[in-house]
């Protein structure tokens, strides 16, 4: 039994009592882990906020070569490597973006010698399961972990998930690193680092995944034009942070709605369509409950003294990050 099938073997042993995989599905099953890496231009609207050049996991999923990931890896790359379980490097084409979900596809364009990983079912995981957290590496990329809580995350980015999954403890490469079932299945993609309160416990590091059960609905989709197929949400262009239900202006993206209605740094959201606003939550909700992308957005802020009235034009977000769609096939109505 070589070492990356003895490892994962330990790790299952002692989270489940007894082995769950044989060691060569063990090792098939990590083999569909890869490392992707991307290269982002200077003039790229996320470049200066993710940076140039970035690294992260993903996860082969069908024998045509579409890897997932969690797409702020991907996004705006104009270039994309995948290194594979036997460290060949394949360059790779994007395929599509959900800002909802946060999910990245792309496409190796040489074969990888790996068996796909399946999806499974996150919607039936409960709080304290036993999971394994994988990214590239083999053996020593894989730990256990457990389900710590299910529930909303949301962040500062105009981003929403009603059953995040947080897991502890931390896995430190966990952009695009597996959430994998007992039965070999993904369950979800790592987004970030964060904290939870939890009752007992107090504050636990943990990642949060997405759940694997949100790309189902909209993986055709990705695969075809490189984006959901569903109604844009209302995009505002404005990044929040929230402190005791109150929130506040962090960063104004460069030509978006918020910078062309100028709202500030440092702006208090007060109201959104008259209604009051309590905590980033509410403000996201407040805002999509007017419409599609284009709506038009009443808000309230306070700034310094003063408060003041601004109607701000949404726009669809895919129309602002323009790149990301630019390798995926076209459909008329984008």
């Amino acid at each position: 039994m070589n070492s990356i099938c003895l490892t994962v073997m330990i790790i299952l042993g002692f989270m489940f009592g007894s082995p769950i995989f044989a060691a060569d599905k063990a090792e098939e099953i990590l083999k569909a882990v890869v490392k992707i890496q991307t290269q982002i231009p200077d003039d790229a609207a996320t470049a200066s906020l993710l940076g140039t050049e970035r690294e992260g996991n993903g996860v082969l999923i069908d024998s045509d070569g579409h890897i997932l990931t969690i797409g702020y890896i991907i996004l705006d790359a104009e270039r994309i490597d995948v290194i594979s379980s036997e460290n060949d490097v394949i360059e790779a084409a994007f395929v599509g973006y959900d800002y909802d979900t946060g999910f990245g596809l792309l496409r190796a364009k040489k074969p990888i010698n790996a068996i796909p990983m399946a999806l499974g079912r996150s919607s039936e995981l409960k709080e304290g399961d036993p999971v394994l957290v994988a990214g590239h590496g083999g053996s020593e990329a894989v730990i256990g972990a457990r389900v710590i809580t299910i529930g909303e995350f949301t962040g500062y980015w105009e981003y929403l998930i009603d059953k995040a999954i947080f897991t502890t403890p931390p896995y430190a490469n966990y952009g695009g690193a597996v959430l994998i079932a007992p039965d070999g299945t993904i369950l979800g993609i790592g987004s970030i680092f964060t904290q939870v309160a939890v009752r007992g416990f107090g504050v636990v590091q943990s990642n949060m995944f997405v759940p694997i059960d949100l790309l189902k609905p909209i993986l055709s989709d990705l695969k075809t034009i490189g984006r959901s197929g569903q109604s844009q949400k209302p995009w505002l262009g404005v990044h929040t942070e929230e402190s005791h239900g109150r929130v506040f202006v962090i960063r104004i993206m460069r030509g978006g709605p918020a910078e062309k209605a100028d709202l500030q740094i440092g702006d208090l959201i007060l109201k959104v369509n008259g209604q009051a606003v309590n905590g980033q939550a509410d403000f996201y909700r407040k805002v999509w409950a007017l419409g599609t992308a284009g709506v038009k957005v009443p808000i309230g802020i306070l700034r310094g003294t003063e408060i003041q009235e601004f109607n701000l034009q949404s726009a669809d977000r895919y129309q602002f990050f323009k790149r990301p769609t630019q390798n995926a096939p076209k459909k008329d109505n984008l």
